[in-house]
């Protein structure tokens, strides 16, 4: 099973979109694909078409231990489930704050619900924060993802995010790894996505080879801006249900297979290979180093 959390501090880079559209696209693909939404927003859920209200149970009961994992995620497709938040889910920040094993909630109800029934897939849609649901999503995880917008300040929390992996790494889950980068909202030609681009692909080839990101990749597939992915959530539809034939539909199952052909490959230290016998240090991530297009 391949655990993938989908994260960035930043909002509006096309998180929850990415989140969707590939577990959409995995289940289409035939694996059991489970989406567990961590975004008090709960954008995630209604993108799938649940609005969790009333009696809905949600990821909040999980993270309060009134329900299973199992009790709560819901199939909304072939192949596909959904384990849907509300705005409830923000309180689990404070209520958990004394709790103990607060940071492995997330990693014991998955293993509980797995036990029961297998999935091929769990992708986290993590909120736009470094908080306790993020920490226990990296916990949980294997692997993650990052969605980008490549954009000069999209770019400068990337060292942070890749500082709070390398520190769950240390303390939490040694097999986590960042494994890949997504850019979105890509304008294709442009000379500002093409210099990003490139800073970016040679902070990745600096990369200490003992960091957590020291494998990470950039996506070949680029996920171009596309009006149908902004009126897929409305109509509570992946991208793949609402327009089939659009770009937005054509780029995530680029995505989606580029990601289901790493099944096949065994990366040095990735996702699925064996724990090592020590944790590694954190490293510190440096500064990405950009330059401002002229």
């Amino acid at each position: 099973m391949r655990s993938i959390a989908v994260m960035n501090q930043k909002g509006g880079v096309a998180k929850t979109t990415s989140s969707v559209n590939l577990a959409a696209g995995l289940a289409r693909a035939g694996k059991r694909v489970c989406l567990i939404d961590l975004d008090p927003q709960g954008h995630g859920s209604l993108h799938l078409g649940i609005e969790a209200m009333g009696d809905i149970p949600t990821m909040y009961d999980v993270f309060t231990g009134q329900r299973p994992l199992s009790a709560v995620r819901r199939m909304v497709a072939s192949n596909l489930w959904v384990a849907p938040s509300n705005i409830d889910l923000a309180a689990t920040e404070l209520e958990l704050v004394d709790a103990a094993n607060r940071e492995t909630v997330l990693r014991d109800a998955i293993a509980a619900m797995t036990d029961e029934q297998p999935f091929d897939y769990i992708v986290m849609d993590c909120p736009p924060s470094l908080g306790v649901l993020t920490v226990n999503a990296l916990t949980a995880a294997r692997e993650v993802f990052i969605p980008l917008q490549p954009h000069f300040f999209a770019l400068q929390g990337l060292s942070k995010l890749f500082e709070t992996t390398a520190l769950v790494t240390r303390r939490l889950n040694r097999d986590l790894r960042v494994t890949g980068i997504v850019l979105c909202l890509y304008e294709t030609g442009t000379r500002l996505a093409a210099d990003i681009t490139e800073d970016l692909i040679g902070f990745l080839q600096s990369a200490d080879p003992e960091a957590p990101w020291a494998n990470a990749r950039i996506f070949n597939t680029r996920i171009r801006r596309n009006i149908k992915l902004a009126e897929a959530p409305s109509f509570g539809q992946s991208i793949f249900a609402y327009v089939p034939n659009s770009a937005g539909a054509k780029d995530y199952e680029a995505l989606t297979q580029e990601v289901l052909a790493d099944e096949a490959q065994q990366v040095p230290g990735g996702p699925q290979a064996p724990v090592q016998a020590q944790a590694p240090a954190a490293a510190e991530a440096p500064p990405v180093e950009l330059r401002r297009a002229a």
